[in-house]
C-alpha cells in the first residue's frame, strides 16, 4: 500500500478543483457534489466518516489527535478548529492517503473578518441584501427569469441585467413603490415586476460559482470562534485516510491510592485524569498517555508576516556592502560532561507546617486507652482490610517510549465532550517500610508518619497526590515527584505524635591548623567546627526507624557519623533505630576551613606577634615574620625620626617669624634689637642643618621602605 505524506498545509485562498464537497462538523464529515469542478466524484450522496479515533495526551500540555476515514475519488474534507489552535496545527499537521491517491491542496480560512471575504466575491452578501440588491450587482450579467403563471409576460425570460429601479403605482386606492428590473432581451428591453419572478438563474458558470462560495464562506462563518481547514485529496476509487495534528490540551494527571497492611507489601493503585475539553465526543478512541516533559511551544504561523525588501540599486552604481560573520559558539568534536545527578527527592508534604495543638495531650495518654484503642484498630483492620485488587485491574499496558513513557490503554474509551474520565493504569504491591521522617524545618518537635519504597512496578510513576490507608482508615495524604522504575522515595502523610525529636545546637569551635606567607600576605586556615545533637523519644508502643534529615552544605565535610544513609540535594539523610519507649541520640558533626588574609605591609605588630607566637606556624614562617617585623620597625624608627626633624623646623620657623615682628617694632640702637639679631642668625644656621637632615632621613625611609617590600615581594614561606 502506498502512502502519501504532507506534513504541512498549503496557504489559504488555494483554489480547490474537487469533485466532491465535505463538510465535517462534530466528528462526521457530510458531503455534496460540488458543481463546476473539473473532477467529477467516484460517487455522490454517501457520508464521509471521519471521526477521531486516536488520543495520545502528554504532560507538557498538548495532546495528538488523529482522525481516520474513507474518501472516494476526488474528496475534499472539512474540518473546523478553534483559533487558538490554528497555529499548532499548521506547525504538526500529518495527512496520510493510504490507497492510490495523494493530498492535492490545504487551504484555510484566513484571520480577515467575514465581511472582508465576502466582499472579494462578485456578489457581495454582506448586510443581508435584498433580492434586488443582489440582481443590481450583477448588472451586465445573463440570467434566465421563470416568472409565475399568473403574469401576461411569457414563462421563461432570459437577458441581461440592466438595473433595478423603484417605481410608482396604484394598488386599489393607495399609490405604493415597487421594484422592477430592466432587461435587455433579444426582442429589445423589458421591464418586469420583481413581485412576478418566481425565480432567478445565472447563465455565466463563473458568476454562478462566485455566489456559491460566497455561501459557502458564510456556512463556515456561523461559528466565529472557529475557522475552517480543507484538505483535498486526489486519486480513485474508496480508501482510508488519516489526518494527524498536535494541539493544546489539558496535561493528564495521576493520583493514587496507597494501601499499607500489617503483612505483606503495600498496595499501590493509580489512576490518571484525563479531560476532553473539545467540542466533539471521543467515540472508542485508542487511547496513550505519554509521561515525560517533550519540549512544546506556539509560533505564530496564522498571522501573515510580511518582511522588508532591500533596495537594490543598478549594477552600474552599486558598491560592494562589507559581509559580517557572527562568531563561533562551539568549537566542532567537543564533549560535554553531565553534571553528576542525586537520588531521592524531599519531603514536600504539608502536613507538618505547624504543631498540632492536640499533640502534647495524646502523648501523655495512659497506657491503659492507648492499648484498647491499638486492639480495637487491630481488630477493624483485620476484618475489614481494603483490597482494592478485588475490584479494580489495570486498564493500561505500559511501555518505554525513547526517553519518554507511554501508558497505552487496552480498551477503546469513549468520553463525551466537555467531561473528564478516571482511568487506572497501576494496580501492583510494591516494595516498602514504615518510617518516621523528621526534618526540623518541618516540624520542629514532631517527626512524620511515612514510607519508605521502591518504585519495583517497572512503570515510571508521574508526580501527584498519593490517599494513604492503613487496613480500611484513612491515614493521610502524601505527595511523589516522578519516580523512574527501581528509584526509592520516601513520603510522609501525617504527624507521628508517639515519637519526640529535640535538636541542640552546640557552639561553633574555630582553630586555627595553618600558617604561611604568599608575596607579604599572612593566609592562616582556619578549622570551623559545628555540631548538632538529635536526642529521639519514644513513647508509642512499636518500635521506630527514624530518618533524620539533616541540611546539607556543600562547603562542609561530614566528620559524624562517618556515613549517611543517602543524600538528597540539599539533606543528608541518618536512620536511626528507636525501640518502643526508648530513647536514641544522633551526633552530627561537620567542619569547614576558612581562609583568613592579612598584609604585613599594613598590619600591626600585635597581629604579627599573634602568628610568630602560634603554635601552629612553622619556624620558617617564624623567621620570616620576625625578620619582616624588623625591617618594619626600621622604617618606622626612621620615619619617627623624620617627623621629629620636620617639628624643630617648624618650630624655628614659627620662633623667626616672632622675631621679625619684635625686630621690625625695635629702633635698632636697643640692646634688645642687636640680641634678637644674634638668635635669627642663629637660628638660620640651625634651619639650613635642618633641612639637610630631613633630606637625608627621607632618602633613608625611603631605602628602607623599598627593601621591606622587597622582602616581602620574595617572601613565601610554608
Amino acid at each position: 500500500m502506498r502512502r502519501k505524506l504532507l506534513a504541512a498545509a498549503a496557504a489559504g485562498g488555494v483554489a480547490l478543483s474537487t469533485g466532491l464537497f465535505v463538510h465535517f462538523s462534530g466528528g462526521v464529515a457530510h458531503s455534496g457534489a460540488e458543481p463546476n469542478s473539473a473532477l467529477q466524484p467516484a460517487s455522490k450522496g454517501s457520508a464521509t466518516q471521519l471521526p477521531i479515533n486516536q488520543v495520545v495526551l502528554f504532560s507538557s500540555g498538548v495532546g495528538y489527535f488523529q482522525r481516520q476515514g474513507e474518501v472516494e475519488g476526488n474528496n475534499r474534507i472539512d474540518l473546523s478548529f478553534p483559533v487558538q489552535d490554528v497555529n499548532d496545527l499548521l506547525k504538526s499537521m500529518v495527512l496520510q492517503d493510504m490507497g492510490n491517491g495523494h493530498v492535492s491542496a490545504v487551504s484555510y480560512d484566513s484571520q480577515a473578518p467575514v465581511e472582508k471575504t465576502l466582499r472579494s466575491f462578485a456578489i457581495n452578501l454582506t448586510g443581508n441584501p435584498t433580492f434586488g440588491g443582489i440582481l443590481n450587482q450583477a448588472r451586465g450579467e445573463k440570467v434566465e427569469a421563470i416568472l409565475q403563471q399568473s403574469t401576461t409576460q411569457p414563462g421563461t425570460i432570459t437577458g441581461v441585467i440592466m438595473g433595478v429601479e423603484q417605481k410608482r403605482e396604484a394598488v386599489g386606492k393607495e399609490v405604493v413603490e415597487a421594484e422592477f428590473i430592466n432587461l435587455w432581451c433579444a426582442e429589445g428591453m423589458r421591464s418586469i415586476r420583481m413581485s412576478d419572478i418566481q425565480r432567478v438563474r445565472f447563465l455565466n458558470p463563473v458568476m454562478d460559482s462566485e455566489v456559491k462560495k460566497a455561501l459557502e464562506t458564510l456556512s463556515l462563518s456561523h461559528d466565529t470562534q472557529k475557522k475552517a481547514v480543507s484538505i483535498s485529496f486526489a486519486g480513485e476509487g474508496k480508501r482510508t485516510v488519516k489526518v494527524g495534528y498536535v494541539v493544546e490540551n489539558p496535561i493528564w494527571k495521576t493520583s493514587y491510592r496507597l494501601v499499607m497492611k500489617d503483612k505483606g507489601k503495600p498496595y499501590l493503585q493509580g489512576w490518571a485524569v484525563v479531560e476532553n475539553t473539545q467540542d466533539e465526543d471521543w467515540n472508542n478512541v485508542r487511547m496513550s498517555l505519554v509521561s515525560g516533559r517533550p519540549i512544546s511551544f506556539q509560533m505564530d504561523l496564522y498571522q501573515p508576516l510580511f518582511v522588508n525588501r532591500p533596495v537594490v540599486e543598478p549594477e552600474l552604481f552599486a558598491s560592494l556592502r562589507p559581509p559580517t560573520y557572527q562568531g563561533a559558539m562551539e568549537k566542532a568534536a567537543q564533549q560535554l560532561g553531565q553534571a553528576p545527578g542525586f537520588g531521592g527527592g524531599g519531603f514536600n508534604g504539608r502536613a507538618g507546617r505547624g504543631p498540632a495543638p492536640e499533640a502534647d495531650a495524646l502523648a501523655r495518654k495512659s497506657d491503659k486507652d492507648r492499648n484498647e484503642a491499638r486492639e480495637q484498630a487491630l481488630y477493624l483492620m483485620k476484618n475489614n482490610a481494603i483490597d482494592p485488587g478485588k475490584s479494580v485491574s489495570s486498564a493500561a499496558a505500559a511501555t518505554e517510549l525513547g526517553d519518554f513513557f507511554q501508558y497505552a490503554i487496552e480498551q477503546p474509551v469513549s468520553l463525551a465532550r466537555q467531561k473528564s474520565a478516571m482511568l487506572p493504569i497501576v494496580t501492583q504491591e510494591i516494595d516498602g517500610t514504615k518510617v518516621s521522617i523528621y526534618n526540623q524545618n518541618t516540624h520542629p518537635k514532631f517527626p512524620l508518619l511515612g514510607l519508605k519504597f521502591k518504585n519495583t512496578t517497572d512503570l515510571h510513576l508521574m508526580q501527584g497526590p498519593i490517599t494513604v490507608f492503613e487496613g480500611n482508615s484513612y491515614a493521610g495524604d502524601a505527595r511523589i515527584l516522578d519516580l523512574q522504575p527501581k528509584e526509592e522515595r520516601l513520603i510522609s502523610y501525617a504527624i507521628d505524635l508517639g515519637t519526640e525529636v529535640e535538636p541542640v545546637v552546640a557552639n561553633p569551635t574555630d582553630r586555627i591548623i595553618k600558617v604561611k606567607i604568599t608575596r607579604g600576605i599572612v593566609e592562616a586556615t582556619h578549622k570551623i567546627n559545628q555540631s548538632k545533637t538529635y536526642n529521639v523519644k519514644n513513647r508509642s508502643q512499636h518500635d521506630r526507624t527514624l530518618i533524620v534529615e539533616h541540611p546539607y552544605r556543600a562547603e562542609f565535610k561530614l566528620m559524624a557519623p562517618e556515613k549517611f544513609n543517602e543524600r538528597a540535594r540539599d539533606v543528608y539523610r541518618f536512620e536511626v533505630p528507636v525501640k518502643s519507649q526508648g530513647t536514641a541520640k544522633l551526633d552530627v558533626v561537620e567542619e569547614r576551613d576558612t581562609l583568613q588574609s592579612v598584609t604585613l605591609s599594613n598590619t600591626d605588630d600585635q597581629t604579627l606577634r599573634f602568628f610568630i607566637n602560634h603554635n601552629v606556624s612553622s619556624p620558617a614562617v617564624k623567621k620570616a615574620l620576625e625578620g619582616a617585623v624588623g625591617l618594619k620597625n626600621k622604617v618606622a624608627d626612621t620615619q619617627r625620626e623624620l617627623a621629629h626633624a620636620n617639628q624643630q623646623l617648624k618650630d624655628i620657623t614659627d620662633d623667626q617669624n616672632r622675631l621679625r615682628a619684635n625686630l621690625k617694632e625695635m629702633p635698632p640702637t636697643a640692646a634688645a634689637y642687636k640680641r634678637y639679631l644674634e638668635k635669627f642668625d642663629k637660628q638660620e644656621t640651625e634651619i639650613e642643618q635642618l633641612r639637610e637632615k630631613i633630606k637625608q632621613l627621607q632618602n633613608q625611609a625611603f631605602q628602607q621602605r623599598r627593601a621591606f617590600e622587597d622582602y616581602l615581594t620574595a617572601l613565601n614561606v610554608d
